[in-house]
Parts: structure tokens; C-alpha cells; sequence
């Protein structure tokens, strides 16, 4: 089987956006180049008030992709659900582009007999295991991100982890927001594993301002400059798909 490739955005913040960009117009510009943004609010003790938690939510709505909001004690948890979740929904998404191009446009997966939806998902279940998945990882370093940048060290590590019984390819970059000299910076260049993180983590400087857009953006200038083209996937001599997902 020929392997496509997965492009993610993974946002992790706890607050509203207050510098450049719109991020909920940066995330649908992602998606319009083939990239999932999904967006996790961490909280703490504190809440998110009710502007950062539609923000959250808009970003991973424009991104095609999935939102939580979850306590740091529990993130760890959630960010591999979340990327499993996202996983599956780019897939099944893709899926359906292809029936309805075989079949018509009013043709969704669930109007299939049951038979063929179980051969279906059989089918994603496997891409889930076997195509290439890329995962950059936006950090939100702003102030008040300072007492859960351990957290988010530990569910970064545990993803990368939990990740590696897959047989199609992983590669993580991570990226911070605020950076030391610039609004975004790279800590991590592509990497199949997250150990870096060790390190990286423990020279963190939160920083005031929160530039989610700006992040978003230089996040898919990066992905766009540095990622493989969309493959060509079969499956069993079929092909499924021509295009990327």
C-alpha cells in the first residue's frame, strides 16, 4: 500500500488570542491547504472565559478539526485522543469526497447497506494504523500558561509514545508563541520522537502576549515548505484516494 500523508495543526492555550492575525481565519486557510487544526484549552484552576472558549472552538471548526477544553491533570490523555480522533475524522472525511465523486454528490457513507460501511471502516481503521502521519505542535507560552507548560511537556511525550505501535510514519515539530525574539518560534524540527521536549521545556520564558494567529500562520508556511505532496493510496489494488489528507 502506497501511504498518504496526515498534516496536523495541534494548538495547546488557555486564553484569548490578543496580537496580528485573526486565528480563525489562519485556521481556514489551513484547512484550505489540506491541514487539520485542532485546538485543546488547558485550564488549571482557572476558567477560560467565554471569548477564549468560542475562539477555541472557532479555530478547530474553520481548522476541520476537533476542540476540548480539559484540566491539566487530564491532558495527557486528551491530546492522544484528540490526534487519534482527528485522525479518523480527515479520513472518513476523504472517504466520503470519493463516494460522492463515484456515486453522486447526495452519496454520504451512511447511506451505504451496513456491509459496505463495515468494509469501509475497516478500511479507515487501517489508514489510521498505516498512512504517515505529521503532527506540528503550537505551544501557547503567554503568562499565564506558566504553571501547565509541565503538563503539556508530559502529554507531548506520552503522544509520541503512544504513537510508535503505529506502522506508518510519525514526525512531530513543535513551535512556541510567544518566542524569545520573535512573535513564533521553532524549538523542534521534524522529529519522529519528542525527547527534545526534556530539555526544550526547561528553558520556557512565558511571555505576555498571545499571538495565535501569527502562530497559525507561520505554522502552515512551514508545513507547506517542508511536507511531502499527497500521495497517491491503494488499497488491495484499488486506489481510494488522489489526492492529500
Amino acid at each position: 500500500m502506497n501511504k498518504g500523508t496526515i498534516k496536523q495543526i495541534l494548538l495547546l492555550t488557555d486564553g484569548c488570542s490578543n496580537y496580528g492575525e485573526d486565528p480563525v481565519a489562519m485556521a481556514a486557510l489551513a484547512r484550505e491547504e489540506g491541514i487539520t487544526v485542532n485546538v485543546i484549552g488547558v485550564m488549571n484552576n482557572d476558567v477560560i472565559d467565554e471569548r477564549g472558549l468560542k475562539e477555541i472552538e472557532d479555530i478547530a471548526a474553520q481548522g476541520g478539526g476537533i476542540s476540548q477544553v480539559v484540566y491539566t491533570k487530564n491532558l495527557s490523555q486528551t491530546v492522544q485522543v484528540v490526534t487519534r480522533k482527528a485522525m479518523t475524522q480527515t479520513l472518513q472525511g476523504v472517504v466520503n469526497s470519493e463516494l460522492k465523486q463515484i456515486l453522486g454528490t447526495d452519496v454520504e457513507m451512511e447511506d451505504l447497506p451496513p456491509e459496505k460501511r463495515g468494509e469501509i471502516m475497516e478500511v479507515v481503521d487501517e489508514l489510521n494504523e498505516t498512512v504517515n502521519l505529521e503532527v506540528l505542535i503550537l505551544v501557547d507560552t503567554s503568562a499565564s500558561m506558566k504553571h501547565k507548560l509541565e503538563a503539556v511537556k508530559e502529554a507531548l511525550l506520552d503522544l509520541s509514545l503512544s504513537l510508535t505501535a503505529r506502522t506508518g510514519n510519525n514526525r512531530f515539530s513543535l513551535f512556541i508563541f510567544p518566542g524569545k525574539k520573535k512573535e513564533v518560534e521553532k524549538l523542534i524540527d521534524w522529529t519522529p520522537k519528542l525527547e527534545k521536549l526534556t530539555t526544550s521545556f526547561s528553558k520556557l520564558v512565558p511571555r505576555g502576549m498571545t499571538p495565535t494567529g501569527p502562530a497559525i500562520k507561520e505554522a502552515i508556511q512551514f508545513m507547506l515548505q517542508t511536507s511531502p505532496k499527497g500521495l497517491l493510496m491503494e488499497h488491495d489494488g484499488e486506489e481510494f484516494f488522489e489526492q492529500s489528507i
